[in-house]
């Protein structure tokens, strides 16, 4: 079994309902426990500014499958939740789903580059990664509380679930 920690994000369809619903059908997928998941944040879009504000959180997984099979399931998530993939980046979805890191593997294939290769940069990543896991080393670099010193929190809010 690896862990693996997944990003989530949704400005379109409910947002909160839509990570709800995707953590619920994480949970659910073969060889694989939820073993927690983050506070729901809300940021700014990245791109054009002309769309809804994104909620975002992170989940660690356990699980025994490979990294591509489970990107697969991820995916197939996402297209059961309404996503429309046109190629075009940075624009308004029903339901993102990353795979972040998978154990301390660092991977690129074709569609798979892990760590996510935009991880250290983002916030509304950083933030709920080190809310799960406040220790975790992103293999080539670094801690993520340092990771998340370096960028800020400038633009997150935290969402009061109850």
């Amino acid at each position: 079994m690896t862990f693996a920690y997944i990003g989530l994000g949704s400005n379109l369809g409910d947002p909160e309902t839509q990570l709800t619903n995707a953590l619920q059908a994480l949970a659910e997928l073969p060889s694989t426990a939820l073993v927690a998941s983050s506070s729901f944040y809300r940021s700014l879009p990245l791109g054009p500014q002309d769309q809804p504000p994104y909620v975002n959180a992170a989940a660690l997984l356990e699980t025994s499958l490979a990294p591509r099979e489970l990107l697969d399931k991820m995916l197939a998530i996402e297209q059961r939740q309404g996503r429309k993939r046109d190629g075009r980046r940075w624009q308004a979805r029903t339901l993102d789903l990353d795979l972040l890191l998978y154990g301390e593997q660092q991977l690129e294939q074709h569609g798979l580059v892990i760590p996510h290769p935009e991880i250290s940069k983002r916030n509304f990543v950083l933030c709920p990664l080190a809310e799960i896991t406040q220790d975790l080393q992103i293999p080539g670099m670094g801690s993520v509380t340092h990771l998340l010193e370096a960028v800020g929190t400038d633009g997150l809010e935290r969402i009061d679930q109850s």
